[in-house]
């Protein structure tokens, strides 16, 4: 008879061998801390123009070089489940703003940094929470208060150039004012009169070579192929647009077919060929140009295509073929049939243009109906376009928001030390011992001009001791960092035109400290056996890939 081993009692003897638990605060809540510390100091140092780039190899070996937060997190697959918590929280405040995700992480990471010392010092977990929410309440109450622009007309390129710019500086510094300027065009061109902005309207072409200086908006769309048949341009034209492959039709039952004579065969696959004839000149015959096919074209097809002087054009994905049909005003066919006048599109021209040494068709709307707006992206590197993508990615997110609220708030670190200013005042007027965890809170806030400084590489402490002294005078509100400059120094952002999203500081500061509350607010950490054994080992030289 087996030998039967007694388990330890308490809450392993209810679990399964090979679980987990930490409970207490040495076990759960300052481990938590750490991890949580460590994920925002990794992210503190990509923060702001100057940030520091990550190079990130993800589980498929693909390698990312980039500064971009969203980017960052979405490639590192966090195991840590505290450390999720914030990435889920930056990831709802991408869903939300579409930036300020880095935001979320190190306030949230300050936040936790600063609740250690206050747990050290015997304060307990429910009152750090409080204090925090608190603080919150009062930081939202006072952030309407310092905004300093606002955005009126979304239309005049000039205004939204102005605010748009501190976005994508943060993430390319140098290039901003050329990508200002894309973007801006872009954005204002399909700007709905009615309705809200999409940014799914606003399409990237990313095409190797030459430099980013070569980049251009395209009013309609650019897809990276070569036409199926020989025409290769189409003006003032309408499209038919169909998902099916252009060939002859499949039967959708199998038959069988007795041919007794030579005739018999001519006949039947002339036939055929007349009927895909008909059905092409009848396209042909609506005044269609262009067909645009989600399957591949069978070469009798294009051979009809070509006779009727068509142009045709092949596109794998259905999302492309959806957002063409949303830009030239098309209906997406299910099957081989005659487009009414209705389901047809209009384009104002069609044709193959050669960047560099790849080939695009280009579907060109020139009038003030273009729905969809395309930034073909030119650079030396892949890794390079992909950054510059993430940039205009953070710019079109931007004037979604604006279109939304056109409010904006000092930027440079100047709104942040403002807040601190005032709740610090506000945590001397509560009577319980929240009034510490206020107080943490805003000298957590600080943790943003330090990141800037340090990552461009200026004294922190001297810094922020500078914008202390500027804030305390009631007229310095709008005081923030100057990250041109070759020492710790102070400019005024109305006038150097810095400026952040009211909206990204919003949801930010809420997102971050229901991340920090949600965080300290656990004490026990129970982990089950995870699901499946060890991977068997492969021979050697093994090309199996299961």
């Amino acid at each position: 008879m087996a030998l039967s081993v007694p388990k330890a009692p308490g809450v392993p003897q209810m679990l399964k061998d090979g679980a987990r638990m930490y409970s207490g605060l040495e076990e759960a809540v300052y481990r938590n801390i750490t991890a949580c510390k460590e994920f925002a100091q990794t992210m503190r140092s990509a923060y702001g123009p100057n940030g520091m780039n990550k190079m990130i190899i993800n589980h498929i070996e693909k390698q990312f070089v980039t500064s971009d937060a969203g980017t960052i997190m979405r490639e590192l697959d966090v195991e840590h489940p505290a450390a999720k918590l914030m990435v889920m929280a930056s990831q709802m405040q991408d869903a939300e703003v579409g930036d300020g995700t880095n935001f979320v992480v190190i306030f949230a990471g300050a936040l936790l940094e600063k609740a250690e010392e206050l747990l050290r010092l015997g304060i307990t977990t429910a009152e750090i929470a409080d204090g925090y929410e608190k603080a919150l309440e009062k930081a939202l109450e006072i952030l309407p208060k310092l905004v300093c622009h606002e955005v009126k007309d979304f239309r005049d390129v000039a205004q939204v150039k102005e605010v748009m710019k501190s976005a994508i500086m943060s993430k390319q510094y140098g290039q901003e004012d050329f990508l200002t300027d894309l973007v801006t065009k872009a954005c204002v061109s399909i700007l709905p009169d009615k309705g809200t902005f999409n940014v799914d309207n606003i399409r990237v072409c990313k095409i190797l070579g030459s430099g980013l200086s070569k980049s251009e908006v395209v009013h309609g769309m650019v897809f990276k192929r070569f036409v199926e048949g020989d025409v290769t341009y189409a003006e003032k034209t309408k499209i038919a647009i169909f998902s099916c492959p252009v060939d002859i039709i499949q039967t959708e039952t199998k038959g069988t077919v007795l041919i007794k004579s030579a005739d018999e065969l001519m006949n039947f696959s002339s036939g055929e060929e007349s009927l895909l004839e008909n059905q092409i000149k009848a396209i042909a015959d609506t005044g269609a140009k262009v067909v645009v096919s989600g399957g591949k074209v069978g070469d009798m097809a294009l051979h009809f295509l070509n006779k009727y002087n068509i142009m045709a054009v092949r596109l794998n994905s259905k999302f492309d073929l959806r957002r063409l049909a949303r830009a030239v005003n098309g209906t997406v066919l299910p099957r081989l049939t005659t487009p009414s006048q209705e389901e047809l599109g209009y384009c104002d021209k069609v044709c193959i243009e050669e960047l560099g040494d790849t080939t695009v068709v280009a579907f060109r709307n020139e009038g003030k109906d273009s729905r969809i707006a395309t930034i073909v992206i030119r650079g030396a590197t892949d890794n390079f376009m992909d950054d510059i993508e993430r940039a205009i990615d953070d710019g079109v997110n931007n004037f979604k928001c604006l279109s939304r609220d056109g409010r904006y708030v000092p930027g440079a670190g100047a709104v942040e030390i403002e807040l601190a200013t005032q709740i610090a005042a506000y945590a001397d007027t509560l009577p319980g011992l929240e009034q510490y965890a206020v107080r943490r809170f805003a000298a957590a806030l600080e943790a943003f001009p330090k990141a800037l400084a340090e990552n461009t590489g200026i004294n922190a402490t001297e810094l922020v001791n500078q914008l202390y002294l500027a804030h305390a005078d009631g007229k310095g509100k709008t005081i923030g960092f100057n990250i041109e400059a070759e020492k710790a120094e102070t400019v005024d952002v109305t006038t150097s035109k810095i400026y952040d999203l009211f909206q990204s500081k919003y949801w930010g500061m809420k997102y971050a400290v229901g991340a920090a509350t949600t965080i300290l607010k656990v004490d026990q950490i129970i982990m089950a056996k995870r699901a499946g054994g060890p991977k068997p080992r492969q021979n050697a030289g093994s090309d199996d890939e299961s």
